[in-house]
């Protein structure tokens, strides 16, 4: 099994058995995809980490089937938890909430909180149901790429991150692009983590109350480093301005090295590799890592990224790609 259709009921109880026996599966979710092992399974964890270079401190999200499923590896499940989760579950929203001292040490980076998802993708759902059949919990998932590269958003993507040694479930393109917000629960206040595609106006919307920002007392989660979602090209956000006036200078000096460009609004310059960014905040999140590692694989040394709109809708977008840069 190294890439096998997620919507085949053989590939998928297959995956399954693999998960079951504490052994490796990649599969997509909304978001990207996911480089799963059984959450109560610590040396199956250790492999995720092994095979990604990931930090063992670093924490992993536990993705479940369903509520009931989460509420096992919660210790407490706060009333603004349930909140987040009857809005936005199956969906690309993470809460941190304190865990239930015999599930998941090593997926939560030995840290006392741990993150869970319950995601929406159909095959993802597929399998985690397929699994719980067979005696997994939840299933601990970080996106499924070398760690603090490009996250991936097809199959393709990950065969190309670990060759044939990591079984995937394709599921076709992903259709949010970026990964879950994380909303740390944890606490005696809402904390937004990590930005996604869903805006913090409407997470506050359901949470019934403002959401504060990170500060020194957070958890440690997933994708919150600041350097992350890295092409090998290095990564420079320019406003639209800037941009122009770095390609006309590019244009009229001789022996510049190659620059990729993804951009909203500057019109594409002759001659160079070009991905135009989405004009909404939905597009340039589904578009944005596959636009990043397209330009990356033109060889370029460079990738000058317009930056995006300073609006609630694009943080998400923004937050990656300052990460990028860093």
């Amino acid at each position: 099994m190294t890439i096998r259709p997620g919507t085949d009921p053989a590939a998928l109880h297959e995956a399954a058995q693999h998960l079951a026996r504490g052994e490796l599966v990649a599969f997509p979710t909304e978001t990207v995809y996911g480089l799963g092992a059984r959450a109560d399974d610590d040396a199956a964890v250790a492999a995720v980490y092994a095979t990604k270079g990931r930090p063992a401190d670093h924490p992993l999200i536990v993705h479940v089937p369903d509520v009931d499923s989460a509420r096992r590896f919660a210790a407490v499940w706060p009333e603004r938890v349930q909140r987040l989760v009857q809005a936005f579950w199956p969906g690309p929203v993470t809460v941190i909430v304190p865990r239930a001292p015999d599930m998941g040490a090593a997926a939560a980076g030995g840290q006392d909180s741990i993150g869970l998802r319950c995601p929406a993708h159909p095959v993802a759902q597929a399998l985690l149901r397929e699994a719980a059949a067979l005696g997994v919990p939840g299933v601990a998932a970080p996106s499924a790429n070398r760690f603090g590269r490009v996250s991936p958003t097809c199959a393709a993507h990950v065969l190309d991150e670990f060759g044939p040694a990591v079984p995937v479930l394709d599921g076709g393109e992903c259709e949010v692009g970026i990964e879950s917000a994380i909303i740390d629960c944890s606490r005696d206040r809402a904390v937004l983590l990590r930005p996604g595609a869903l805006s913090r106006l409407h997470l506050a919307a359901a949470l019934g109350e403002p959401l504060a920002d990170r500060d020194a007392q957070a958890p440690r989660a997933s994708g919150t480093l600041e350097s992350h979602y890295a092409p090998r090209a290095r990564v420079r956000l320019m406003s639209a301005a800037m941009l122009a006036q770095a390609l006309s200078v590019l244009g009229q000096t001789a022996g510049s090295p190659p620059v990729g460009v993804y951009a909203r609004t500057v019109t594409p310059a002759a001659g160079l590799p070009w991905r135009v960014m989405p004009t909404d905040p939905a597009g340039a999140a589904h578009d944005l890592f596959a636009g990043l590692r397209h330009l990356d694989d033109q060889g370029v040394p460079l990738i000058w990224v317009e930056t995006p709109p300073a609006d609630p809708a694009w943080e998400g977008v923004l937050d990656r790609l300052q990460r990028a840069a860093a």
